[in-house]
């Protein structure tokens, strides 16, 4: 080897650069470290030949190879180009091979080379090429125009295919062509002073304009431009062209709406396609208490919900908005001051030629008056529904009671009639005397009820539960001491009820007296008095142990006049009765679980609000 060789070898390998020999004479190979170290085989490889054809990539590369070796073993032909490999360790690489042929006595008798790695580079080519293809296909099919100007003449350069529809020149008339030619003759001075201006900032800018096409249409645009660049020292703009003609006749559309709505009764809201406040009128703004320009970009449902707004309105207002719907509603809402107002309003969407939806329009009014009417009548209509079938019930108790007094009185004054001996009729005057006692009575009972259902408005007032309990015991301590009942309570001494204070003492007393009355004498008797608080009521618990009812037969009329269930005789099956008038006068209710020989448990619930 000589010294120069020896120089050239190193400066390869300093480089990087593979080199590789071929003896077309001897058949053997050659390959320098730096060949092994692209391919990735051992530094003690020994290539033999043939060998070397495997590394390049199956198909285009080995067929292109194969190819030039053998026209340069047959032929004398040089060559250089680019392959892809893969590598004994099976990583792909990209190499460029050179090959130089020795010729002795017009026959080729070696091959040699070099062998460099460019997978770097090419990969970066790749990614060039493939930033390029896509800036060009952005650029092609943009919506927008783009248009390169050459901002020391003014030229336009370059341009995409949106341009030519929105000028209405061909390429061969825009390219070339000086931007101002593309502007009313009064809008051009303001373009160059805006291009201009755009050179010296170098950054991102947007105004609205106006562009004279082809054929003489004025177009109404808004042009952008982005920051400056330089290719072979010339300095070119990028502007970008957008055609606002249905925005503009949108706004003009929605100047000459607010002009005759701005002073209308009825609130108007115009939205955009989100349901997003974009105008309202003076009604509307009067109404709800908000600025127009706490209203704009709002939804008026943000605006104007409260703690009473029906969510399922809400609902069906956000699904009409959402699939572009008409809604005619009528919702609880509140104005800036938080006070309610009821209001009726029609959503109706606004769609243009190609079927999309572009706003909404909403129009509305302030109807408190009439729901809060509507409300006060559905209470009446209520309370006379209940009335009178309370006044039903009361008619047909009075109608079975009073006619059972006059038949029994009746039948007695026939056999006073038909008796013969005035000894015999007198000793049926008692009967009759009782039964014009029971009769007084039965009219007594039922004025009480009369009495009870007429004072619904009588002021309820705060009582401690815990000392009526007490009083009620002392007053019937006798009576208890008599039956050996065990009366028990866990009412708090701070629990306090609002109440007609006689109503409660009314209660407390027939609960009691009934536990006293219906205790079961196989077992010690009690009574034991709870309490539970819910949302609405405060519910007194009554548990007995006593006889208890039979509620599959006597559900329906354990709370009648004169029902009694287990034949005492100074029962008179009125007391329940006046306890659930008392209770409902009270705008509360009683309810009863009991099962015969077990005991009974009356709930007594007691309005609080």
């Amino acid at each position: 080897m000589t010294h120069k060789h020896q120089i050239y070898i190193e400066a390869a390998e300093t480089a990087k650069i593979g080199i590789w020999e071929s003896n077309l004479e001897t058949g053997i190979l050659y390959w320098d470290s730096v060949t092994k170290c692209i391919l990735e085989v051992p530094q003690d490889f020994v290539p033999i030949k043939g060998s070397g054809i495997n590394f390049f990539a199956e198909g285009e590369n080995q067929e292109k190879i194969r190819n030039l070796l053998q026209k340069a073993a047959d032929e004398g032909i040089s060559f250089i180009d680019k392959f892809e490999i893969t590598t004994a360790k099976n990583n792909t690489k990209y190499v460029e091979c050179i090959c130089r042929v020795e010729v002795i006595d017009n026959k080729v008798v070696r091959l040699l080379g070099t062998f460099q790695d460019i997978t770097k580079e090419q990969n970066l080519i790749k990614k060039l090429e493939l930033s390029v293809e896509k800036f060009s296909s952005v650029f092609s099919s943009a919506n927008d125009a783009i248009i390169i100007i050459n901002s020391a003449t003014g030229i336009i350069s370059d341009c995409n295919t949106r341009s030519y529809e929105l000028t209405g020149y061909g390429p061969s008339e825009l390219l070339g062509l000086h931007n101002s030619e593309l502007f009313p003759i009064e809008k051009r001075k303001e373009i160059r002073v805006f291009l201009a201006n755009q050179l010296k900032k170098d950054d991102h800018f947007v105004n609205e304009t106006y562009i004279k096409s082809n054929n003489g249409t004025i177009v109404p645009v808004e042009v952008a431009s982005g920051k400056k660049f330089i290719v072979d020292k010339q300095t070119f703009l990028v502007c970008f062209f957008r055609d606002i003609s249905e925005r503009k006749d949108s706004e003009y559309n929605l100047n000459m709406l607010s002009l005759v709505a701005s002073e209308t009764t009825d609130s108007i809201v115009i939205a955009n396609s989100k349901g997003e406040a974009v105008w309202a009128n003076n009604a509307y703004l009067k109404l709800t208490g908000y600025s127009l320009e706490e209203t704009i970009g709002k939804t008026p449902r943000f605006l104007l919900n409260g703690p009473e707004t029906n969510l399922q309105t809400i609902h069906n207002i956000r699904h009409a908005i959402e699939n572009k719907k008409n809604l005619k509603f009528t919702i609880l809402n509140y104005n800036k001051l938080k006070e309610k107002f009821w209001y009726e309003s029609n959503i109706t969407p606004v769609f243009d030629d190609a079927g999309d939806c572009i706003k909404f329009v909403c129009v509305g009014r302030d109807v408190t008056a009439r729901v809060e009417k509507e409300i006060e009548l559905k209470r009446i209509l209520q309370v006379t529904s209940e009335q009178n079938n309370k006044l039903f019930n009361f008619a047909h108790i009075v109608s079975h009671n009073i006619r059972s007094h006059t038949s029994n009185l009746l039948m007695v004054l026939d056999v006073i009639e038909n008796a013969e001996e005035t000894d015999e009729k007198l000793s049926y005057f008692e009967m009759f005397k009782e039964g014009t006692e029971k009769l007084s009575e039965t009219i007594e009972y039922l004025n009480e009820i009369i009495t009870i259902q007429k004072n619904t408005n009588i002021e309820k007032k705060d009582v401690f539960l815990c000392d009526e309990i007490e009083k009620t015991k002392m007053a019937l301590q006798l009576s208890i001491k008599d039956s050996q009942i065990e009366i028990t309570h866990s009412i708090p001494a701070t629990l306090t009820v609002s109440v007609i204070p006689a109503y409660l003492d009314s209660i407390l007393l027939n609960l009691f007296t009934n536990a006293i009355k219906y205790r079961s004498h196989t077992r010690n008797p009690f009574l034991e008095i709870g309490y539970e608080l819910s949302k609405n009521y405060t519910v007194i618990t009554f548990k007995d142990n006593g006889l208890g009812i039979d509620l599959k037969k006597n559900s329906h009329k354990i709370f009648g006049m004169y029902k009694t269930f287990h034949g005492n005789d100074d029962a008179r099956g009125i007391g329940l009765c006046i306890t659930k008038n008392q209770i409902e006068a009270m705008k509360g209710k009683i309810e009863v679980e009991s099962e015969e020989g077990i005991g009974s448990v009356f709930k007594v619930y007691i309005n609080e609000k």
